[in-house]
C-alpha cells in the first residue's frame, strides 16, 4: 500500500517515523527491524515508497539487497523479481511477500505497523 499524497505527518500512533525520504537512496532500500521480522522501505527511481517483509517468497533472500527496477525488486539470491505494489512475484515465478502501508509527509518517510497487514498487533 503506498499513500504518496498525505499532506501531513499522520497523527495515529501506529505510524512508525521511518526517517527523510531522501536517507533512502533512489531505486534502493533501508530496513526497518520488528517483532515481525525485517522490513524493508524501498524508494524507486521516481520517488514511490513501498515496504514489504525483508524475505523473498523463494528461500528467504534479503530483498532489500536487491536491484530496484520500475516499481519492482529483483531478489539478490536467485534474481526472482517482486512486484513491490502487489508484493507478488513476477512470472514465472510465483509467492507472495507481506506488504505494509506506507506514506510520504513533508518529506518523510511512515511506516504503518499495527492493521490488517498485521494482524492488529503493534509489530515494533
Amino acid at each position: 500500500m503506498n499513500d504518496q499524497a498525505s499532506p501531513r505527518a499522520p497523527a495515529d500512533s501506529k505510524w512508525l517515523r521511518v526517517g527523510p525520504l531522501e536517507a533512502i537512496p533512489p531505486r534502493g532500500a533501508r530496513v526497518v527491524h520488528s517483532r515481525a521480522g525485517d522490513i524493508a522501505v524501498f524508494r524507486t527511481g521516481d520517488d514511490r515508497v513501498f515496504a514489504l517483509l525483508d524475505r523473498c517468497p523463494h528461500k528467504g533472500g534479503p530483498l532489500s539487497q536487491g536491484i530496484v527496477f520500475d516499481n519492482r525488486v529483483a531478489c539478490p539470491l536467485h534474481n526472482w523479481v517482486i512486484d513491490l505494489e502487489a508484493g507478488a512475484a513476477c512470472a514465472p515465478d510465483e509467492g507472495q511477500v507481506q506488504r505494509f502501508p506506507v506514506r510520504v509527509a513533508e518529506g518523510t518517510v511512515y511506516l504503518c505497523l499495527q492493521d490488517s497487514y498485521a494482524n492488529g498487533e503493534a509489530l515494533i
